[in-house]
């Protein structure tokens, strides 16, 4: 009996040791597949292998996941909350477009402005659409769309002294306030001001309201929506241009949405979409043609 086991033992081994070392693939059913299927691609060959490889696609996986999350700060008349809670603006209405356009739903992200590219390549959010300057910064850290929007760094003031500042000299001493990790950032150290950074482009506007700071520096389309008569900041106004400069939409680095968005760009230009929307906001005259 111990012979007979003995042998029954080998033979096991034998072919278990035949079928280690067979050529054959491994079932597809045994191996690992990554975590994020919407990540995946699978290539099946003429036998039973099949392999899986990864895809950089942001488009597919945008797609597959069936949402476009939009990183965005409050900033009229671009990226805004109605009433009912709901985010209008320039840059919502045109990126609820885009979205249904990828047959995806739209999601708005309020992020932290100077964390924007973490954001992005964390994934937290797919773009980020909210009056973006296409600067060297930006362009380097993110794979950018063509510009869509011409703008400009303006200085905001109390209207009662707006007769003082009317040149960059004139407003040299002033202390300001900007937006962390925005062009006005990048302004304020152009010209060698004092500033305090706060949170968004919004909050400087708070700042001058109230008399903390002397000026601020924000968006002229943003200017344009929300101060002087009529507005929520009827005291304030704006003097001094500083720069000129064209809004853009970011993706990270390599992404083929920043292809794709301006194909939309040319499709939405062409079909008189984006100017439709841009008249709702009164600022159809900045538009770039695309």
């Amino acid at each position: 009996m111990k012979k007979l086991l003995s042998l029954a033992l080998a033979a096991a081994m034998c072919l278990s040791l035949a079928a280690c070392g067979n050529g054959g693939a491994t079932p597809p059913s045994s191996q690992s597949t990554p975590s994020n299927s919407s990540d995946i691609g699978v290539i099946g060959g003429g036998d039973a292998s099949t392999e899986i490889v990864t895809t950089d696609s942001d488009l597919e996986y945008v797609k597959n996941k069936g949402t476009l999350i939009v990183g965005i700060t409050e900033f009229e008349p671009m990226d805004y909350q109605n009433s009912d809670g709901e985010w209008i603006g320039f840059d919502a209405d045109l990126a609820k477009a885009f979205a249904e356009s990828l047959g995806v739903e739209v999601k708005f992200q309020v992020i932290d402005w100077s964390n924007k590219v973490f954001e992005l390549d964390g994934k937290t959010i797919d773009v980020v659409w909210n009056g973006m300057t296409l600067n060297n910064e930006v362009m380097s850290a993110m794979e950018c769309s063509n510009p869509y929007f011409d703008n400009a760094q303006v200085v905001i003031v109390p209207a009662d002294v707006t007769d003082k500042y009317q040149t960059v000299e004139s407003v040299q001493d002033l202390a300001f306030a900007v937006e962390s990790g925005s062009a006005a950032k990048e302004q304020a150290d152009a010209h060698n001001f004092t500033y305090t950074e706060v949170e968004d482009q919004a909050t400087t506007l708070m700042e001058v309201n109230s008399g903390t700071s002397d000026a601020s520096i924000i968006d002229y389309l943003m200017a344009k929506a929300m101060i002087g008569p009529g507005t929520g900041y009827e005291n304030l106004t704006f003097t001094v241009s500083l720069n000129s400069e064209q809004y853009g939409v970011g993706f990270r680095k390599g992404s083929d949405m920043a292809a794709a968005l301006n194909e939309f760009f040319k499709t939405s230009y062409a079909d008189g979409t984006m100017q439709e929307i841009a008249e709702t906001y009164n600022i159809a005259d900045k538009l770039v043609a695309q």
